[in-house]
């Protein structure tokens, strides 16, 4: 192939079109696409702020304007969900900004919001993810990665200053990584967004002066879920997953799945999938009605007892143990008991009011599981002991007076080749 593409260049040469073969030079490895050109801002949209960009020397600079209120990004308005973003920058001014990536536009104030690839020349913060406007520096976090201090380190002590450093940003179903002159950064999970817009961020502030180059993307294609709760002609029911106790569930009108039993019955009632699922997302929206506790059941699977699954449970409790990982005995099969909760900070983030929805989430991939509520990271563990595999499913736990409400029950599959990308 490079053959080829020489012998090109050459011809062109030889007929005064050399500027022509630019454009394979920007497409040499396989699979990429150059996303801007290197003398216009063609693609490319202003939103937010103030900010000014332009082309200079095959560049994109984009400058801080001092003592404007807003951020402005430059956004490459086309989607993307799973891909492999590689791009340069090179910092003039220091000054904050950082590389938008599934990420959106309010229609109120022409803001951009999401997932967020910091740029702070300097601080151990190149190559984190920030989400702007959204969940960054709330519930007292300011990172959506919990990356270590030595690998933090390690990616900074790569800064070229007053230089061109690289950038590369994957993200694969819920997992994101990013890379920082090829030394790994963060490397963590996440479920909300699967799709969204590119941007050049220049944060507002008093000074700065970035510069971007060779922004060139690998199309990986678009994770989605599947919702086990559907909507057909004949009103909602289950898809690719079954009840056991089948008189305690009903949906009502509007989708909701409600489970309701009393004391005088001993078996758990489960909403249980057919398939089984090695390496997942899995996310459930619920009120806690009462009762002893429920769960988002994973990598569980069918034993002989009244509580029917053996595996682990994302908890669901109505208290400070929301969205801890307990695993649960099966028959003649002792459990291991809690392998990970955060009382404290899930205090901070649930929602308690009677009728309050809530939202639990899980991904788990290898050894590597996380579970989220209302959208923040609870637990985040590596665990070789943990199954492989399993069904998912939702308890309403037996031998109580017990009550839940769910909807938006949904799963999505990591395939063989997205794991080995995560894991490369």
């Amino acid at each position: 192939m490079r053959k080829t593409i020489c012998a090109v260049a050459i011809l062109l040469a030889t007929f005064g079109c050399f500027s022509v073969a630019t454009t394979y030079a920007a497409d040499a490895e396989e699979g990429f696409v150059s996303l801007f050109d290197g003398k216009t801002l063609n693609g490319w949209t202003k939103h937010g702020g103030s900010a000014k960009y332009k082309v200079e020397d095959g560049a994109i600079v984009g400058k801080c304007v001092p003592n404007t209120p807003h951020n402005t990004f430059l956004v490459y308005e086309k989607p993307f969900g799973n891909f492999i973003l590689k791009l340069d920058f090179k910092v003039d001014v220091p000054g904050n900004s950082g590389v938008q990536f599934r990420s959106a536009i309010r229609e109120e104030g022409d803001r951009v919001f999401g997932y967020q690839c910091e740029i702070a020349p300097g601080d151990q913060v190149t190559c984190r993810i920030y989400d702007e406007g959204r969940r960054g520096h709330q519930k007292g976090r300011i990172w959506l990665d919990n990356t270590a201090d030595d690998v933090l380190k390690a990616s900074i002590a790569t800064y070229k200053a007053d230089d061109w450093n690289s950038i590369e940003i994957q993200a694969i179903g819920p997992s994101i990584r990013t890379w920082l002159n090829g030394q790994p950064v963060a490397n963590f999970f996440d479920y909300k967004d699967f799709s969204g817009i590119i941007g050049l961020q220049i944060h507002s502030g008093g000074q700065g002066t970035i510069r971007w180059k060779n922004i060139r993307i690998k199309d990986l294609g678009v994770s989605e879920w599947h919702s086990f709760f559907v909507k057909g002609d004949d009103g909602w029911d289950l898809d690719g997953a079954y009840k056991f106790v089948p008189e305690c569930w009903s949906f009502t009108e509007d989708g909701v799945l409600i489970g309701q039993h009393d004391d005088t019955e001993p078996r758990d009632g489960l909403i249980v999938s057919n398939d089984s699922y090695d390496d997942f997302a899995a996310k459930v929206d619920y009120v806690f009605k009462g009762g002893v506790n429920s769960a988002l059941y994973f990598r569980a699977h069918e034993v002989d007892t009244p509580w029917l699954l053996r595996g682990c449970q994302n908890e669901i409790a109505g208290n400070g143990k929301e969205a801890a990982i307990w695993h649960t005995a099966g028959k003649n099969e002792p459990g291991r008991g809690w392998l990970g909760s955060d009382d404290e900070f899930v205090e901070t983030i649930r929602n308690k009011g009677e009728n309050d929805w809530n939202e639990i989430a899980v991904v788990a991939c290898g050894d590597h599981v996380t579970t989220f509520l209302n959208g923040f990271r609870v637990v985040d563990l590596v665990d070789p002991k943990i199954e492989k595999e399993g069904k998912v499913g939702l308890q309403l736990h037996g031998g109580s007076n017990g009550s839940m409400w769910f909807k938006n029950f949904q799963v999505m599959p990591i395939t063989k080749e997205q794991r080995a990308l995560i894991e490369r």
